[in-house]
């Protein structure tokens, strides 16, 4: 292999990085309000709103319970 393949495998490495910098774009782009879905927390029973669609049998937190149940 010579000096020159490797330095474009590099540069293919790098536009591959691009690439998948674009596929996480929705983070922190703001396109808009989200889409919100009502909720009632596992821990309080307050009503709330949370930005995905609740599946039955796995617990939802309100904003306040959610720092008691994160692990870091």
């Amino acid at each position: 292999m010579s000096f020159n393949n490797r330095g474009s495998s590099f540069r293919g490495r790098d536009s591959s990085r691009g690439n998948r910098d674009n596929r996480g774009a929705f983070r922190g782009s703001n396109n808009g309000p989200r889409e919100m879905y009502p909720a009632v927390c596992s821990d309080c029973g307050v009503e709330t709103q949370v930005p995905f669609k609740p599946a039955e049998g796995r617990p939802v937190y309100c904003r306040d319970c959610l720092s008691n149940h994160r692990k870091f």
